[in-house]
Formats: C-alpha cells, sequence, structure tokens
C-alpha cells in the first residue's frame, strides 16, 4: 500500500455502463443511486436504489473508474 493509499483513499461507488435488456441501449449510470434509473429510449428500469448498491436491472457492460 502506498503512501497515496492511505492519504487519500479511494471512494466504494462508481459508475458502470449498462445495458437495457429491452431496447439494447447502453447507458452510464452511478452504482448507488438514489432515485430509480430509467433507459433514456424506452423508459424501462435499469437499476433501484437499495439504500446502498443499486439493484441492477440490465446487464453490467462495464465498470468506470
Amino acid at each position: 500500500m502506498s503512501e497515496w493509499d492511505r492519504l487519500l483513499p479511494r471512494p466504494k461507488s462508481r459508475f458502470v455502463r449498462i445495458r437495457c435488456a429491452d431496447c439494447g441501449n447502453e447507458q452510464v449510470v452511478f452504482s448507488n443511486p438514489s432515485t430509480v434509473v430509467k433507459c433514456n429510449v424506452c423508459s424501462a428500469v435499469l437499476a433501484e436504489p437499495t439504500g446502498g448498491k443499486a439493484a441492477f436491472k440490465g446487464e453490467i457492460v462495464a465498470s468506470l473508474e
């Protein structure tokens, strides 16, 4: 562990790219949303808040740092 890791800890939340199960649209969402996240194309629910990490309804394509 470097000195920077001790001084500046990494956040536990991040952005993820998720693919809509209904239309296939890919959208970037926050991993800990406070509201329901809907697809911009077909309005299907992509992520629901659970008080911590989201309950993702689509396929997670990538995790962005």
